[in-house]
């Protein structure tokens, strides 16, 4: 494997870390805000002032910057996928924290999560680096690229406008529609931001030009909004739902979006891809078993 792509798979594997911790001690933190006011599911603000949504939101972003520099070294393929063990940690650490049963059926769906990533990670592609913003601002201005922006930001309107006041509590694909659809244009804005910073590091100042900016403001504003839906998802539904599915959902879009504008797969030979799929779908089958086994679960509680 590549120097870039270890440098990008271990920053990657501390990102899950504290990313998974963070969606535990954050849904605690609700819990308790909910309790003395309006819940952030019927946007209430009330976890503003509770320290422990504070901690975990604290490891989160320590979480994402780590993953904001692993997406500089290695290709969203090897860096999104990866996000599966923060799956593994939150569902176990809900087990314990929350009382949320992990039964034997999600401990399968936990090793398929890992398995599959071995898997991606094994085969994941060596990047070419774009040498420039300006030239990652080429690849943002391609057909193929705008078209699926343009999509995203539409359905992203159609969920905000229509469905979400009809369908919000009641639906758990509203809120992750959307905090999914931006999140993984967040990844290719992020990306970009890092590639630039690096190169800057590396002596040649990207941060002269206007896209460096342009790239940091949609990023910030995909951020914020990523935010605010998956705390209103957290607060309304069990968090050892909102995982599996936020990752499935992440995960295929962000990929979709890199491979558009990155072209991460150009130049992989037709087995390497093939293996990397299989991975994804592997990865993608244990999110799926834990969430039917969640969801089971709080129908027989119910019952």
């Amino acid at each position: 494997m590549a120097e870039d792509n270890v440098r990008g798979l271990v920053l990657a594997v501390g990102s899950s870390v504290f990313i998974g911790t963070s969606f535990i001690l954050k849904k605690k933190g609700l819990r308790r805000a909910a309790a003395n006011g309006t819940r952030a599911g019927y946007g209430g603000y009330t976890y503003l002032l509770e320290p422990l949504w504070w901690a975990g939101m604290s490891l989160m972003i320590i979480g994402e910057a780590a993953n904001f520099v692993a997406y500089a070294f290695a290709p969203a393929v090897l860096v999104t996928p990866l996000g599966a063990l923060s799956i593994i940690i939150s569902a176990v650490l809900a087990h314990f924290m929350l009382k949320e049963k992990l039964s034997k059926l999600g401990v399968l769906g936990c090793v398929s999560c890992i398995v599959g990533s071995v898997v991606i990670v094994l085969h994941a592609p060596q990047e070419e680096a774009p040498i420039s913003v300006q030239e990652i601002w080429d690849l943002a201005s391609q057909s193929a690229f705008l078209i699926y922006v343009a999509a995203s930001l539409s359905i992203v309107v159609v969920l905000i406008l229509h469905l979400e006041p009809r369908y919000g509590q009641s639906n758990v694909l509203v809120y992750l529609g959307i905090c999914s659809l931006i999140g993984s244009l967040t990844v290719v804005s992020i990306k970009a931001i890092g590639i630039a910073i690096k190169l800057t590091l590396e002596g040649t100042n990207q941060l002269i030009y206007p896209q460096t900016w342009f790239f940091m403001i949609v990023g910030a504003v995909c951020v914020i909004t990523q935010l605010n839906y998956l705390n209103k998802a957290l607060d309304t539904f069990n968090a050892a739902i909102v995982s599996p599915i936020y990752y499935v959902m992440f995960t295929t879009l962000t990929i979709a979006a890199s491979a558009i504008m990155f072209k991460d797969w150009y130049g992989q030979d037709a087995s390497s891809i093939a293996s990397e799929i299989c991975g994804f779908i592997t990865v993608l089958t244990g999110t799926i078993i834990l969430h039917a086994t969640r969801e089971q679960e709080q129908t027989n509680t119910s019952d």
